[in-house]
């Protein structure tokens, strides 16, 4: 079984997050499951206090935001490290307007896909 990859805690302090027990009881999920869902990329996890947490914004009504999966495997096939992703999805941009991650939430997931696969070249 392969470890799962932790990003380092580059999120903002009072950025809501969910430890992975509370992210399997949201999604229905054995908490083993939410493991291979990180080890497969369609989430991202931080460590604090010894504890890994997955930012709850991550996370829709039915499940993991549509178009975040897909996001994170253009930037990690791009070359992008967990930690370079987390900054990407949570940094502000005036012409979106908002983060990545609030425009993956507000159904603007192609732009910020198109977005992700410029960055490649």
């Amino acid at each position: 079984m392969s470890a799962i990859p932790v990003a380092a805690d580059v999120l903002n302090p009072d950025l809501e997050v969910m430890a992975l027990p509370d992210v399997a009881e949201r999604l229905g999920l054995p908490v083993t499951r939410v493991h291979q869902l990180l080890r497969d990329g369609q989430l991202l996890a931080v460590r604090r206090e010894g504890v890994l947490y997955v930012p709850a914004c991550f996370l829709g009504e039915e499940g993991v935001v549509k178009g975040l999966p897909g996001t994170i495997t253009v930037l990690r096939d791009s070359g992008y490290s967990p930690d370079e992703i987390l900054r990407w999805l949570f940094e502000e941009d005036e012409t979106l307007p908002g983060s990545p991650i609030e425009a993956l939430r507000g159904d603007r997931g192609r732009e910020v896909k198109r977005r992700a696969q410029a960055l490649a070249f």
